[in-house]
């Protein structure tokens, strides 16, 4: 599903289009980060030397998630699994950071290089789904549009607009 907050892709200017998809991305890190019990602290497309975008969390958790490994992993892959969302395709170099961590985390799980792919993917389709529902895929939307605005908000507001569009759905 392709979806844009202002004009189709093939209208936006190359620089433009990077910072609609780096917002995706970490609004898809934010939203999934707090369904995971994790606290956002900021949420920024601000480029830095070796990034585009990031999102701070606090250490711990507002509410335990059974399975911590699977809720980090879940976090890790919904940058990509927003992004890709918008784009139609998953930006691999872009989140090759995210991608790697994922990869370690799942090598831990699994044991061998076979069952970690397996495990990755599954991750992701379970990414996917979760990102896929309405009042979900509405926080992601309402928090890129609010980082192309004013391109670093806070936690709080990210917790808002989750929240928000939650009630809605």
């Amino acid at each position: 599903m392709v979806d844009t907050l202002t004009k189709p892709l093939f209208a936006l200017s190359i620089p433009s289009m990077r910072k609609e998809l780096t917002a995706y991305h970490e609004a898809g890190h934010a939203v999934m980060a707090l369904l995971m019990g994790r606290s956002v602290q900021k949420v920024s497309i601000i480029p830095s030397q070796n990034r585009l975008g990031a999102v701070t969390m606090q250490k711990g958790r507002s509410k335990q998630v059974q399975d911590k490994l699977e809720a980090e992993m879940l976090i890790l892959l919904a940058g990509m699994a927003a992004e890709g969302r918008i784009s139609g395709q998953y930006n691999l170099q872009g989140a090759a950071q995210d991608l790697r961590m994922t990869e370690k985390l799942a090598m831990s799980r699994a044991g061998n290089a076979r069952q970690a792919t397996k495990l990755i993917h599954k991750m992701l389709d379970k990414t996917q789904h979760l990102l896929s529902s309405k009042g979900t895929w509405a926080a992601v939307k309402a928090i890129a549009k609010e980082l192309l605005e004013h391109e670093s908000i806070s936690g709080r507001a990210a917790k808002h607009h989750l929240e928000m569009a939650q009630a809605k759905s």
